[in-house]
């Protein structure tokens, strides 16, 4: 039952947080005014800048700034227990994580939706955009890399999930074309799309599993230091797709990809609540007798839970990425400013649900039962119940409770062998095994699960390319010797060329450095997130407006991540000793750029106060309106 009571009270939580607090930041702190002119119809091209129904932006929002991170990031951190995992992304989502994206998108809306980083250089200086945007820079090649990565992943483990994902593309493209182009209705290409990607599921789980490796003849023995693996290839496809997604009109593929993707997401959480229902009334699902409240088992070189709880739940707690994409896509695309809370606030807490629905699967669903993936050759599998080896005192039995939490977690592996694949099958089966409690078949419970994880990533990856490509081309438009690299092009071509070879080269073999970039993504996202914070200060400072409920998550989201990736650089298995230099010299990099952005705000701090920044410059009068005003 203490699954079900955790899951019932950290949704009302949310939900009395959105109708009280959320509501609160836009009437007495942000003023939303349903008149107010927002970027997605002064600057209307149809490209990039789209007045959106606020069904359809919450659909790409969520689904961009959710990805893989609510799931793996939990996946790794009950090792240390449920309850401090529950408790950070509860009040972390709600006081940090929300009020992080509400308030990106509330700036960037009001500066003709540009960046966090390029309203930076106004509130702050000149010298603090080009620091941020560098920052940013660096923390989309990490997200490129690692969500990549996750992917490739999961379409290796899980070949029964590759058939649903990339049918969503041409179903997106007809929408986009049907919707936009021939003015058509939404309601029932998106019930058509989802019946289509559900049957996808299925023809992928039970006839058509796409396993890249046995079609392209990979020797599934061959040495680790080999390119030729389906990692690899799979991270080269899915850059590759981003290149032509990213420079595509939002309207062709990322709005309508995002949008039936929600619904396809939102059922599956729908799923998943409602088998925990079911398996917690039953007794199947017992969270307190499948994992510690508190753990105590940890190996000796794991990470200490303070700092390192705060960067391990990014995104489902607080993650600076979002910024990027609230101030990146979705500011762009609002079409009324009464929208923003929902949209900004709103889809945050939505994530945080998911990421406690992660906790729950990982701790109760695995407890749930241990299951054996027998592989019939082809990418097929068959499924039974693990049970204890000869010589346990519980040999013969089901393996369920802490003794299924433990294979996944437990002191006997060290903290360094852990793998991405474990920590997302941790969530995939025991989300598996909660859907088998409303009567779906393992197999096909898995493959939803599979399908879910690789889609949330999806969204993410493309998204994350086109803000890329938005970093770069400023960056390069800042300096004439690179001005002529600010090409849509090329800008996304370099995006996706660092983003691969991070990936591929960052671990110790060949596409392995996933859970090894995890530390990194983690701390300098977190540190992004404090940075965005520190303009939303700047910018309700110059208002003179209340800055304190912004200034507390601030210095967390600041000392937190900073303290984390010292201790990763410099601690005695640490990068630089363990000769990891391509991290130790990323986290040098981004620390060294926040310390001096720090120093930037400080001492603009005491000249802001009450002196709002210099205006926009008008905007160019559109050839239309000359003819007009000459006629008249």
């Amino acid at each position: 039952m203490w699954t079900l009571i955790v899951a019932v009270f950290s949704f009302f939580a949310f939900i009395v947080a959105y109708h009280t607090y959320g509501r609160w930041l836009s009437k007495r702190i942000f003023n939303l005014d349903k008149d107010a002119l927002v970027p997605s119809k002064e600057l209307q091209d149809d490209i990039d800048f789209v007045p959106t129904k606020k069904e359809v932006i919450f659909g790409h929002h969520f689904t961009s700034i959710a990805g893989t991170g609510p799931i793996v990031g939990p996946a790794i951190a009950v090792f240390w227990g449920w309850l401090p995992a529950l408790l950070w992304v509860v009040l972390g989502s709600i006081f940090i994580g929300a009020v992080h994206d509400f308030g990106a998108l509330i700036i960037s809306m009001r500066n003709r939706g540009q960046t966090v980083g390029e309203v930076a250089g106004r509130l702050i200086s000149p010298r603090a955009k080009i620091l941020f945007l560098i920052v940013l820079a660096l923390a989309l090649t990490i997200v490129l890399a690692i969500f990549g990565l996750v992917i490739a992943v999961i379409f290796r483990e899980y070949p029964e999930s590759v058939l649903s994902v990339w049918i969503e593309i041409p179903i997106a493209i007809a929408i986009g074309y049907w919707v936009y182009k021939k003015g058509g209705g939404l309601l029932l290409p998106s019930i058509a799309a989802l019946a289509i990607m559900y049957i996808a599921i299925y023809v992928g789980v039970y006839y058509f599993p796409i396993d890249l490796g046995s079609i392209l003849g990979m020797n599934p023995d061959a040495p680790k230091t080999d390119f030729y693996n389906p990692i690899v290839i799979w991270t080269v496809i899915l850059l590759g797709y981003c290149f032509v997604a990213s420079i595509l009109p939002v309207w062709t593929l990322l709005q309508p990809r995002d949008y039936i993707n929600s619904h396809q997401l939102v059922l599956a959480l729908g799923l998943l609540v409602l088998g925990l229902f079911v398996a917690s009334f039953t007794g199947e699902a017992d969270l307190v007798a499948s994992a510690p409240m508190i753990a105590d088992d940890i190996p000796d070189d794991a990470p200490p839970i303070f700092p390192f709880l705060f960067i391990t739940i990014a995104c489902g707690a607080c993650s600076g990425f979002h910024c990027l994409v609230s101030s990146g896509t979705s500011s762009k695309q609002v079409e009324n400013e009464m929208d923003s809370q929902y949209v900004g606030y709103g889809s945050m807490l939505l994530e945080g649900a998911l990421a406690v629905i992660v906790i729950l699967a990982c701790c109760a669903g695995v407890g749930m039962g241990q299951f054996e993936r027998k592989d019939l050759g082809a990418g097929a599998y068959n499924y039974q119940a693990s049970v204890y080896s000869e010589g346990h005192e519980l040999a013969g039995q089901a393996i369920v409770g802490q003794g299924a939490w433990k294979t996944k977690y437990s002191s006997s592996t060290k903290w360094a062998d852990f793998k991405l694949p474990s920590k997302i099958g941790a969530f995939i089966e025991g989300g598996a095994n909660f859907l088998t409690a409303i009567g779906i078949p393992l197999e096909l419970a898995i493959g939803i699960i599979a399908v879910l994880v690789a889609s949330f990533a999806a969204t993410t990856l493309d998204t994350a390319t086109r803000l890329q490509r938005y970093v770069l081309q400023e960056l390069f438009r800042t300096s004439k010797v690179t001005e002529p690299l600010a090409n849509k092009y090329t800008a996304t071509g370099i995006a996706v060329v660092i983003g691969g070879i991070v990936a591929i080269f960052a671990g110790a073999s060949p596409g392995a450095g996933g859970f090894m970039l995890w530390p990194l993504f983690g701390a300098t996202n977190q540190l992004l997130a404090g940075l965005a914070f520190m303009v939303l200060v700047f910018y309700l400072w110059r208002r003179k407006k209340p800055i304190w409920f912004a200034l507390l998550p601030m210095i967390v989201m600041l000392i937190m991540p900073a303290w984390a990736m010292l201790w990763s650089m410099f601690n005695p298995d640490g990068w630089l000793a363990s000769g990891k230099y391509l991290l130790f010299a990323f986290g040098l990099g981004i620390m060294s750029l926040q310390v001096w952005m720090i120093i930037e705000a400080v001492l603009m701090w005491p000249k802001a106060k009450g002196m709002l920044e210099e205006a926009l410059p008008p905007l160019p009068v559109k050839p239309d309106t000359v003819k007009l005003a000459t006629a008249e």
